[in-house]
């Protein structure tokens, strides 16, 4: 709970933070420029540090402070730490060197060269906000190694409000620089909110590398494969970008946006419950409670699709009137709107196979094996591209939008890569034993979408012609408010669940009178 607070903050600043960024350059050249200048430096924190480290590091760190060795814990975080920042320092230096090459030749050859020339040039500066967010990138595995959540959970939003900032103040005279500005300081305000969290838990520093440390090799043997199955979904978005260079000017921010509004709810809800599920499963692995292991996650994972499963169909029938009432104003126009709502409903089809994703892989990466998400991360990569062209090229063919068509491949690449991992999963733990059970849940679960789904059909027909914020307040409070009557009435057990725990944890806080 505290995570989900804190990632609805997160997540408020973020749409917050797009909100401005569509006012200051609606889907304009100059936006996908600097959209695009991201690519190389998010690969290179997924390669070096990012996820991939945090998956290595907690299982390993909990495993030393399990044995109630600090010592040798702050140790392998130190070292872990100068190798992060050595091995980053020196490719992003070698990066900024070859930007211009790099944009003209891999990421935007698409692109005019006027928009090829400023995208490096962002690039170089984006260099800088990946070396610190690989140093805040650590901090963040060892608190939540620690179990303190609530400083890592705080720094998005910090991030998120120096581009605001950045963006709103700067934008109007240095254009899409003022944004890149707020990300670098952004970054350091990640870093710096975490700080204090560390004098707490008296985490100490050494100048050392230990390259044979058995710490340092176990954390180097599981951040390899982890890594590049974060390369493979950076090198998704690397194609996307690729494609939707050649596409219309705009569909690249399309795109983008219509992303954002699908990762909106994941994030709180998904990758919340993962990130505070994580240690917890990594401990009871390490303790071989293999049974308790299978109640956690199953339970965890009900819980998520209960809440995400009603959001997809939010998503779908809402997409116009939420794209218009959150992001149309200023420079962001009604065809920024459709275009947006075009991607948005093909994203939002995969919301759910996104956010079980956060879950399914954090129970292999809490039993140290990294190499099997990877495996298939990759080969849903691959999917990924091809069906980005296949379908691109189907939908001009149906003469629609063809950004829509890169959309729908990232959700069926994801879908089948959900599939495939629980599946596996499964051999591996046993994970789905009780079926009966879960597809109990899930037809209680699914009435409760149907219900919410022609609730959310009558909104659309009585207020069609209603503004587009009445549409959204709306549907979000009948369409929710019937979801959660049919799913309690059908006793589901997540809505029971989730209020007899805030019913204990309001009697344990409240002091008993007299």
């Amino acid at each position: 709970m505290v995570v989900m607070v804190f990632f609805v903050l997160s997540r408020a600043m973020g749409l917050l933070r797009e909100v401005v960024i569509a006012r200051q350059f609606g889907t304009s050249a100059e936006l996908d420029a600097y959209l695009a200048a991201f690519r190389i430096p998010d690969l290179l924190f997924a390669l070096m540090a990012g996820g991939a480290l945090g998956s290595a590091l907690i299982p390993v760190l909990s495993a030393y402070l399990a044995r109630e060795d600090e010592r040798a814990a702050w140790q392998l975080a130190s070292a872990v730490l100068n190798w992060v920042v050595l091995a980053m320092g020196g490719v992003a230096a070698l990066v900024a060197l070859l930007a211009p090459l790099l944009v003209r030749s891999v990421i935007a050859p698409g692109f005019t060269p006027a928009q090829q020339a400023l995208t490096a040039e962002l690039m170089r500066w984006m260099l800088l906000s990946t070396l610190i967010f690989g140093v805040s990138g650590i901090v963040m595995g060892i608190l939540n190694a620690r179990q303190h959540f609530l400083l890592p959970s705080l720094a998005p939003a910090a991030y998120n409000l120096a581009i605001i900032l950045g963006a709103y103040l700067l934008g109007p005279t240095l254009g899409v620089r003022g944004a890149v500005i707020g990300v670098v300081a952004g970054a350091a305000a990640h870093l710096l909110v975490q700080l204090p969290a560390l004098q707490r838990f008296d985490v100490r520093y050494w100048p050392r590398l230990a390259p044979h440390d058995a710490g340092v090799r176990e954390v180097g043997r599981l951040m390899a494969p982890r890594a590049l199955g974060l390369a493979a979904v950076e090198l998704n978005h690397l194609v996307n970008v690729v494609l939707a260079s050649g596409l219309a000017a705009g569909s690249l921010a399309a795109l983008n946006y219509g992303r954002m509004m699908m990762l909106l709810p994941e994030g709180i809800i998904a990758q919340s419950v993962a990130i505070a599920a994580f240690p917890t499963f990594s401990a009871l692995l390490a303790r071989n409670e293999q049974a308790a292991m299978r109640r956690v996650f199953l339970t965890t994972l009900r819980s998520v699709l209960y809440l995400t499963l009603p959001a997809t169909v939010g998503l779908i029938l809402l997409r116009e009137p939420l794209v218009i009432t959150l992001l149309q104003r200023g420079a962001f126009d009604a065809r920024s709107s459709a275009a947006t709502a075009w991607a948005l409903l093909f994203y939002a089809l995969g919301l759910a196979s996104h956010a079980a994703l956060e879950i399914i892989t954090r129970a292999f990466y809490a039993a140290h094996d990294t190499r099997t998400p990877v495996s298939v991360g990759v080969a849903a990569m691959v999917a990924n591209a091809i069906l980005s062209v296949a379908l691109m090229t189907l939908f001009r063919r149906l003469d629609w939008a063809p950004h829509g068509g890169l959309a729908l491949a990232n959700t069926l690449a994801t879908t089948a890569e959900m599939g495939v991992l629980l599946w596996l999963l499964h051999r591996r733990l046993g994970i789905l034993h009780g079926a009966r059970e879960i597809s109990s849940a899930m037809g209680r679960i699914g009435l409760g979408c149907l219900v919410a789904l022609l609730t959310l059909l009558g909104v659309n027909a009585t207020f069609a012609d209603a503004p587009a914020w009445l549409v959204c307040g709306l549907g979000i409070v009948l369409g929710g408010g019937m979801y959660v009557l049919t799913t309690l009435a059908l006793r589901c057990d997540e809505p029971m669940a989730l209020m007899r725990t805030l019913w204990r944890r309001v009697r344990r806080d409240v002091p008993a009178s007299g």
